[in-house]
């Protein structure tokens, strides 16, 4: 049966997932998790968590899963250390340095890949199994038949989000609550930006574009076990106690029942929480506007719903565990207890019985004593009794002789093997940093590639990787190179297409582009250098050793680093940085300009799209305070939002300075006559200005 994996995002949560019957739970302690505004643990509290829930036989999931700064790294490594000794069952990363530093500080301690490392391929998720990772989270935008491909061949466990707050962009590639607000989403401090209104191609005017409803896949749980998915995950470490118990335990009746939920659970599913309903689109293959909803502010509690709820949780431990016990009394030996639950056993004596001196102890009074387990985790089913005749125990003798038993059998039933720690290995020396960058250019619209463009000499243009079968880019190779980009998001069918497309062209390319673990076996055997891109979310030395240890050729760091984040970083590689351009925001599975305005061309296939359709034109996002992020059309009618204001750093001395072997131009709504502009004014020539210039997150960072 599929494990049910519930939310802790505090004590009271806690006994509420475990006491409705979840089969795990996972939470925080500490700052390094995607929730850093729950109540999450503190170290002692996590540590009573563990025995909580292992006693019950629950397992415990720590939230590790947040991007961190060189500096933050000892402070992981310590909370690793604490995970290990603690006896946490498992630790969810998003950080490839906080693998690279796990795999030193708690070698034994397993690691599951969080949904923000943007695995939604079959290649991607085998390739993380390679690296270790015993379980990985796919993304919330698969279908159920992306799912069942990737379970079929997948050698680690695959868990799968069946419950709970949809994000608008796919998760760890949503940077639109950093950029304008300064709160990092892979920091674990988004200011849900994605709720506010929104028009497309119009002032905002309370459309929510962007506010998807919430997931609800409880009449597909018979299906999803069936595929092969080890676990089902129901959102929610920011939501109160009671709506963790109802959601758990009509999950858990499903399960057990094997059956679908009826019109009076789904009614109480949408009573403890939703969005003008629930959604099943992305499992279905299903997008389009019918997913989006809003909550009000005022919505009235479900009071009778919460309180029914409660008082289940509340009343008594519902989770006890069965044992049997075993009592030898006999004349001149301290008398034995043993306690079993399952294969696992406890043994403690008491005292030499006594000579019965009026009436001698029988074996029912004996039974009826140990039997008396209320108030603990534990329901005694049966216990046997070996008593000679003619002795005495006192009642205190035998009560303390169960107490001791009982508590014996749970250390035992709280232990786990000890798994080795260890200080991580001092980071190495890096190579000799240069002195300049060199500038390279990356393109969104195929008119941007000029003979002037080239005649500007950038190092490399990267350029998608779909445009070379319809764009000549061999009259610009004697003055510039190419380097191919993979898209983002796709999908495991488009692997083979992909790769087939770098065969093609593989003689013009001098390069690929690679932004998760899904795109190396595509890339896998072509002989040419991988360059890791912003979706690798670089944030610290350890993250670059990685790509190193991949045999990544370059490394682009993430731009939701202050400068004097990425001056100190060790370089283990040529690093490359973005200083000019519109920033990426978001990457959406569901076309905003498709769901708001319709579309001529709803083809999954980016290829495919007419020239006519709708969404490869102009398109911006507007929001309240009348700021205007275009929209940019991805691969498989996707969307990529852009920020509203054009990072620009010319005239400022730093991005030199950074040790950088590479620094990038980002060209997306510039006209060509505006990327040449641009591309000299870095190289020292012109006074090109962007008109809503931004200095980004390069002075400021984020939370």
């Amino acid at each position: 049966m599929a494990e049910l994996l519930s939310p802790a995002g505090g004590w009271d949560s806690l006994v509420a997932a475990v006491q409705s019957g979840a089969d795990a739970v996972y939470m925080g302690f500490g700052a390094y998790n995607a929730r850093r505004s729950a109540k999450n643990f503190t170290e002692e509290e996590f540590a009573q968590a563990v025995r909580y829930c292992h006693l019950r036989g629950v397992k415990v999931y720590l939230t590790l899963n947040t991007l961190l700064t060189d500096r933050e790294l000892p402070g992981a490594a310590e909370l690793l250390h604490k995970a290990s000794r603690l006896e946490a069952d498992a630790v969810l990363i998003q950080d490839w340095g906080v693998w690279q530093l796990a795999r030193q500080a708690a070698p034994e301690l397993p690691l599951h890949a969080s949904t923000q490392m943007s695995l939604h391929t079959l290649g991607g998720a085998r390739r993380a199994a390679e690296l270790g990772l015993t379980r990985v989270v796919l993304a919330r935008e698969l279908s159920r038949r992306d799912i069942a491909a990737i379970c079929r061949d997948c050698p680690a466990e695959v868990e799968v989000f069946a419950h709970g707050a949809l994000c608008m962009c796919y998760s760890g590639q949503c940077a639109l609550s950093a950029v304008i607000g300064g709160r990092s989403g892979n920091r674990g401090t988004c200011a849900q930006p994605c709720r506010l209104p929104y028009g497309v191609n119009a002032p905002a005017a309370g459309g929510h574009p962007l506010s998807l409803k919430d997931a609800n896949l409880s009449p597909y749980l018979q299906e999803l076990e069936d595929m092969g998915v080890a676990c089902l995950k129901l959102e929610g470490r920011m939501k109160r106690p009671e709506y963790v118990a109802v959601i758990t335990s009509i999950y858990r009746r499903l399960l057990d029942e094997k059956r679908r939920p009826t019109r009076e659970e789904q009614r109480q599913l949408e009573l403890a929480f939703s969005r003008s309903g629930f959604t099943d689109g992305y499992y279905l293959g299903r997008k389009g506007p019918q997913m989006f909803g809003t909550r009000p502010e005022n919505v009235p509690e479900p009071k009778e719903l919460f309180a029914q709820a409660r008082t289940l949780y509340e009343k008594g431990d519902r989770r006890t565990v069965a044992v049997d016990m075993d009592c030898v009394c006999r004349a001149g030996e301290p008398v034995r207890l043993t306690v079993r639950a399952g294969d696992q056993r406890a043994e403690v004596t008491g005292p030499v019985p006594e000579t019965a001196r009026n009436r001698a102890l029988t074996a029912e009074e004996l039974q009826a004593r140990l039997k008396k387990t209320g108030g603990t985790t534990f329901r005694c089913r049966e216990v046997r009794v070996t008593l000679e005749e003619g002795l005495m125990l006192s009642a205190g003798a035998v009560n303390a002789l169960r107490r001791e038993g009982l508590a014996a059998l749970e250390d035992t039933l709280c232990a786990v093997p000890e798994r080795r720690i260890a200080q991580p290995e001092p980071l190495p020396d890096a190579p000799v940093e240069p002195a300049q960058p060199l500038l390279t250019c990356s393109l969104q619209k195929p008119a941007q590639l000029t003979q002037a463009l080239a005649d500007c000499r950038p190092e490399m243009i990267y350029l998608p990787v779909e445009w070379l079968d319809t764009l000549d880019v061999t009259p610009y190779l004697d003055r510039t190179s190419f380097c191919a980009v993979l898209p983002r998001i796709f999908r495991t069918e488009d692997e083979a297409v992909l790769r087939e497309m770098l065969v093609r062209h593989r003689q013009v390319l001098a390069a690929v582009a690679v932004s998760n673990l899904g795109h190396l076996p595509i890339a896998e055997g072509l002989e040419l250098p991988l360059r890791g891109d912003l979706g690798m979310n670089v944030f610290n030395s350890r993250a670059l050793l990685f790509l190193r240890e991949l045999g990544l050729s370059t490394g682009a760091v993430s731009f939701e680093l202050r400068h004097q984040q990425i001056r100190d970083l060790k370089k283990y590689l040529p690093c490359e940085a973005v200083v000019y351009g519109r920033l990426p925001l978001m990457l959406m599975e569901n076309c905003v300009i498709a769901n708001s305005l319709g579309c001529c061309d709803v083809s999954s296939d980016y290829r495919k799209r007419s020239a006519a359709c709708r969404c490869t034109g102009e398109n911006v996002l507007t929001d309240r305070t009348g700021a205007r992020f275009p929209l940019m059309p991805a691969w498989g009618h996707r969307n990529e939002l852009e920020n509203s204001r054009t990072l620009f750093l010319a005239d400022k001395p730093e991005w030199r300075r950074l040790g950088l072997t590479y620094a990038r131009l980002r060209f997306t709504t510039e006209s060509p006559a505006e990327c040449v502009a641009a591309l000299q004014r870095y190289q020292g020539q012109g006074d090109y200005i962007p008109a809503d210039l931004t200095r980004g997150l390069f002075y400021r960072g984020v939370e």
